[in-house]
């Protein structure tokens, strides 16, 4: 890896696909948008409408058009909190066991099941 390794590498992830976050630092702070995809492995997510790039696509077929689009990138899952859908913010999570085994992620400050 190297000197610099991350302490969120092969971790989990408190958020999950299809969630709604609000992201906490950065140029993008405040946004609110829903989860696209999660790497656990690198510990990034990427959220809709934050973190927005240009990247640059060359035409890969016959007929069809390159140019510059805006996309996503992956940002560090630490930079978004989990938003509440009682609280309407974003909030910390806490866990809870299930009697089956399985696991339930909760607010941590009203208690409601998220």
């Amino acid at each position: 890896m190297g000197l610099y390794k991350s302490k969120t590498v092969g971790t989990a992830v408190h958020v999950k696909r299809d969630d709604e976050v609000v992201v906490i630092s950065g140029d993008d702070k405040g946004r609110r948008g829903k989860v696209i995809a999660v790497s656990p492995k690198e510990g990034k997510v990427i959220v809709q409408g934050a973190a927005m790039v240009s990247k640059h696509v060359k035409p890969r077929r016959q007929g069809q058009q390159g140019g510059i689009i805006k996309t996503e990138s992956a940002m560090y899952a630490s930079k978004v909190q989990l938003v509440c859908p009682k609280c309407d913010k974003g909030v910390r999570i806490k866990y809870k066991s299930a009697s089956d085994g399985g696991r339930t992620r909760i607010c941590a400050k009203c208690g409601e099941e998220i």
